[in-house]
């Protein structure tokens, strides 16, 4: 019997069963949906998150709290106080010739009231170069002045996420107030639509003056962090360089390892979330691969119970000549066919699934062509290991103790 001929076979075998087919092929359907569909997730995740990092400018470092080896990883979690309006001072005085622009803030969440809707939001006490570091501009209405820094003005610029949210029936929001703890905010301004990337909303903002965020709503002077806009980006490194040991100087540290901030560039945030997503993506993916061994565990059954069916059949075969091999090529190939089948489906509904996670959802799941060509091959590989015993099984059965099996 030739090879199309033993296809021919297993694929009437599993017509001839074909609810203990399906159930047979559901492992490996989910395993091989599932690997490839997270890898897509994990793939449109890190793609929203490199775009939202490059969308705020190239040329962009940031400096936070806490030292670059802090828990080892390469950025701060803001868990300290080491940065000053001092350090800002300190840097506009030494480097004012390497930058466009310097932003310190001081964020935090907190409760949004408008009349009978509340809600929470990221709220960011900023100075008026925000709009030129962040690469960001209003849609209408002002923004924050260095006389609103001066006065300690409760004015705010909203996000245009959080407008619609606090006043969600009027079209024109300037000029209407709301409240932050016991702070009225008058709204000056809405910001231009940034998007979200599935794990952060940007268009969800409220910015106030940093002097008011400090004194009437943090009550602290330390900022969460310092955002430098560097003029040639063929300096970031130079300029890296340059602002580390400003802030050393300033802070009083000689020892580098006792360093308490960070400053990282667009390029090493994406670099190090790059790294996590991918990693989350891979622990993911083999999680999921998981359920192929146990779909690959499911085939090997049913084949069994299939060898012990047919055990009459596999005597008259052997009887009339068929040899080992031609016995166990049988069997071997109808539980391939009946993984690559479980193959093929599963990645038929991943790419539904990513479909409709990109349609329903702000993630682009975005397929990547070696998940499905790896978990395609998984499949196959899984057939063949575990249709190696009922193959063998059956291959050994003696013709005439086979004739006799009632």
């Amino acid at each position: 019997m030739n090879f199309f001929e033993n296809i021919l076979n297993a694929l009437g075998a599993i017509g001839s069963n074909k609810m203990r087919s399906a159930l047979t092929m559901l492992g490996i359907v989910i395993g091989v949906a599932s690997v490839v569909l997270l890898v897509a997730i994990g793939q449109g995740a890190a793609s929203g998150i490199k775009s939202q990092v490059q969308g705020l400018g190239t040329n962009l470092l940031s400096i936070s709290p806490g030292s670059p080896n802090q828990t080892n990883v390469r950025f701060s979690m803001g868990s300290t106080s080491s940065l000053k309006s001092t350090d800002t001072d300190y840097i506009t005085q030494y480097a004012a010739e390497l930058l466009n622009g310097i932003e310190p803030e001081l964020s935090s969440r907190q409760q949004l009231v408008a009349g009978n809707i509340n809600t929470n939001s990221s709220v960011v006490g900023t100075v008026p170069s925000y709009l030129t570091v962040r690469n960001s501009a209003v849609e209408y209405g002002s923004f924050i002045t260095e006389e609103h820094l001066t006065n300690v003005d409760k004015v705010a610029v909203l996000g245009p996420s959080t407008a619609s949210t606090l006043f969600p029936d009027d079209a024109d929001p300037l000029g209407n107030t709301f409240r932050i703890g016991n702070n009225i905010f008058t709204v000056i301004g809405i910001l231009e639509s940034k998007g979200s990337t599935g794990m952060t909303n940007r268009d969800d903002t409220v910015l106030i003056p940093l002097t008011t965020m400090q004194r009437r709503i943090a009550g602290k002077t330390s900022l969460s962090s310092i955002s430098v806009s560097v003029k040639n980006e063929s300096e970031m490194d130079y300029a890296k360089q340059v602002l580390t040991a400003i802030l050393l100087n300033a802070h009083g540290i000689t020892d580098t390892s006792k360093q308490d901030f960070t400053v990282l560039s667009q390029a090493d945030a994406v670099e190090t979330l790059n790294a996590v997503t991918s990693t989350l993506t891979y622990l993911l993916g083999g999680i999921a691969a998981i359920s192929l061994i146990v779909g690959g565990i499911g085939v090997m059954n049913i084949m069994l119970v299939s060898v012990t069916e047919r055990t009459r059949e596999i005597g008259i075969r052997k009887a009339i000549g068929a040899k080992k091999r031609d016995i166990m090529t049988q069997f071997l190939v109808e539980s391939t066919v009946l993984s690559i089948l479980g193959g093929a489906i599963g990645i038929l509904i991943s790419v539904i699934g990513s479909w409709i996670v990109t349609i329903y959802s702000s993630l682009e799941a975005t397929i990547a062509l070696y998940s499905v060509f790896l978990a395609f091959g998984f499949s196959v590989c899984v057939g063949i290991f575990f249709g190696m015993l009922p193959a063998w099984k059956a291959a050994k059965l003696r013709p005439i103790e086979a004739l006799r099996y009632e």
